[in-house]
Formats: structure tokens, sequence, C-alpha cells
């Protein structure tokens, strides 16, 4: 079992750790964050210094480790990789492009290596739309193989949705399928403009709160986990509808965002708050990532919430939110600033909470 939030101190720590093993790709995703290419690139962390990330991730002990690429099942060590990081103890969860090659991949192989967790991505719950998302045809059969044969080999399974302006009207769409999938864990990402994804494609403030709602209901309703990602609002709109009901919230939420309980490492080595906030605070190549983690000045800051600006600095529920800092820097230039994407008025000062 994961440590549950009570057990981390997200000063200490980071909850989750991405790692862009590769951004080595055969896809080209509209939204793509890495601008994936599809040879590797000339300076990727050999497996010599995978293998001592490795060490220094052990030493650290998040959670979870999320090998993330471009596609991780392009490194041909990927599963040399898994099997170190296995073994010293860490979470391993693989988030690999739906490719001929992961459909053909030996997907008991990967669980025996040591990944317990599988996240594919689901973008449109139509294959039209979904293969129009991903830029490749036949992506949308191959995810729902995928993820069958995750399932079949006993990982758990995680399908991540992206939200934007021109998927909102398949929203409901999403939820049937899903109840059709049955993933263990459905994670609802909200676009932010960095990569390929468009300005133009954030849907707007009031557009999202009611996705929220909706999402809330649903949440109520199915066996399967539900979350967001650069969606921290989510929160507080599951937190207001539940005490709205009298009720408790269906689960208490890691209150994680860029920088503070995310890590992030890129395919050189770069340590970032997130693959979303393109700001490096050091190098694996000759910094220790529990070091960056705990005391640069970029991790720091974003850790505390009264550093944040806007109505996000001043809101009761920035604690437990404090909004996309990946989205205040796409949008404003500025990590600290507020997110756009949140329409609610804070109705208390940061001295009363």
């Amino acid at each position: 079992m994961r440590p549950g939030f009570s057990e981390i101190d997200l000063n200490e720590r980071p909850f989750l750790v991405f790692w862009e093993v590769t951004r080595a790709c055969a896809l080209a995703c509209k939204h793509c964050r890495a601008v994936a290419q599809p040879r590797p690139h000339p300076d990727e962390l050999s497996t010599a210094e995978a293998l001592k990330l490795v060490d220094q991730l052990a030493e650290l002990k998040p959670p979870m480790l999320v090998l993330t690429g471009g596609d991780p099942m392009m490194r041909p060590d990927i599963l040399e990789i898994i099997r170190a990081a296995s073994q010293k103890g860490l979470h391993v969860a693989l988030s690999p492009a739906a490719t001929a090659r992961l459909v053909n991949a030996d997907f008991r192989a990967l669980k025996d290596a040591g990944v317990q967790s599988m996240s594919l991505s689901l973008d449109g719950a139509h294959e039209s739309t979904h293969d129009a998302f991903r830029g490749v045809p036949h992506t949308y059969e191959r995810t729902l193989k995928a993820a069958e044969l995750a399932k079949e080999a006993g990982l758990h399974l995680q399908i991540n949705t992206t939200i934007t302006k021109s998927t909102l009207s398949e929203f409901d769409d999403f939820v049937e399928l899903m109840k059709k999938m049955q993933p263990g864990m459905w994670s609802v990402f909200l676009l932010v403009p960095t990569g390929r994804a468009a300005m133009d494609e954030m849907p707007t403030a009031e557009e999202v709160e009611r996705i929220w709602e909706r999402l809330t209901e649903v949440s109520q309703d199915v066996s399967f986990g539900v979350k967001t990602t650069e969606g921290h609002h989510y929160r507080r709109v599951a937190l207001q509808m539940a005490k709205a009901q009298g009720n408790k919230p269906a689960r208490r939420a890691v209150p994680t965002r860029d920088g503070k309980g995310i890590m992030f490492i890129s395919h050189t080595g770069d340590i970032q708050p997130s693959g979303f906030l393109p700001i490096t605070a050091g190098n694996v190549r000759h910094d220790n990532i529990g070091e960056v983690y705990r005391s640069s000045p970029l991790f720091t800051k974003l850790r505390d919430d009264d550093a944040l600006q806007g109505k996000c600095g001043i809101c009761e529920f920035r604690k437990i939110c404090g909004g996309s800092r990946a989205r205040a820097y796409a949008v404003y230039g500025d990590m600290m600033a507020e997110d756009n994407l949140c329409p609610w008025q804070p109705t208390r000062s940061k001295n009363h909470d």
C-alpha cells in the first residue's frame, strides 16, 4: 500500500515523481507537453546515469514513481530501469503511448519486472475524436486493447483524459466509457497551454466549474477513483458540494501541486516542479534530487501557500488547492499568479483560515 497523506511531509519528499525517461514517441498529440520526437535526444540519460538516478530515488522514497515520456517503451533498457526501481522498493507506474509496440508487448513481463500501475490516455470518448487528438490512426482501439491487457496482467489501471474546449461536449460520453472500462482511477487533466497545447483550447473558468460539479457527482456514483491533474480546484468543489449535502468528501485528496508533492525529472536530467512548469532547479547529473526538492528556492517558494498571488493568495482553500502553478506561468508568465480557470471569489483574507 502507498502511504497516505498523513504519513508524508510534503516539505521533505514528493508524493509523486514523474520521470520522463525519453522524449522519443511515435505519436504526435495536439497537447503534447514534451513536443515528443521520433528519436531519442542525444543527451538523454544513459543506462548508467538512469540507474544512478534510481539510487537517488530509492533514498528519497516517494510513494509513487511514474515513468513517462515521450513513450517510455521506446527505451531499450526500460525493463532494466523498472527492475532496478522495483527492487529498491519503489512503487513503479508506467505511462506508455498507445502504439503497436505497446499492444504487442508482454504485459506480464512488465508486471514481473516491477510495474504495479499503468496509465493510458483517452482524450476523445469516440474513435474519431481521440485519434484526431493523438494525431495517429488506431490509437483509440490500441488504448482499449492495452487497457484490457493491463487488467488481465493484474496491473492497476489509470485512464487519463484531457479536458479542452473541444472535448467538453463529450464529458458524459467519457463517463459512460469509464463505467464500461472500469479503471482503478480516472484522472481528468485540465489543459495547461504548454508544448503543442494551444491557448485557445482552454475552456472558460465557468465551464470548468460545471465539469468539476459533474465530476463530483460522478465520483459518488462509480466504483473507481476519480481525481484531477492541474485542476486542483476540483478539491474545493468536491468539499463545498459535500458540505452542502451534509456529507464528507468521498476521499481525502493529497494537497499536491507543482513543486508541492510533485517533482519532474526530464529526459536530460533537469529537475523541475512538474512537466508543465518548465523551470529548472538543478540536474541529476550533478545535484541530489532530495536536496533540490527540500532546499532549492524554486521548490520552497512553490510550497509556500502564503506566497501565492492574486485571489489564490487570499483564498480560504489555498492549502488544499493553491491553483495550477503551471497554468499561471503559462498564462501570466508568473508561477505564483492566480489560476485563471477558477471562478471562485475568496470570502476570507489570508489571516482568516
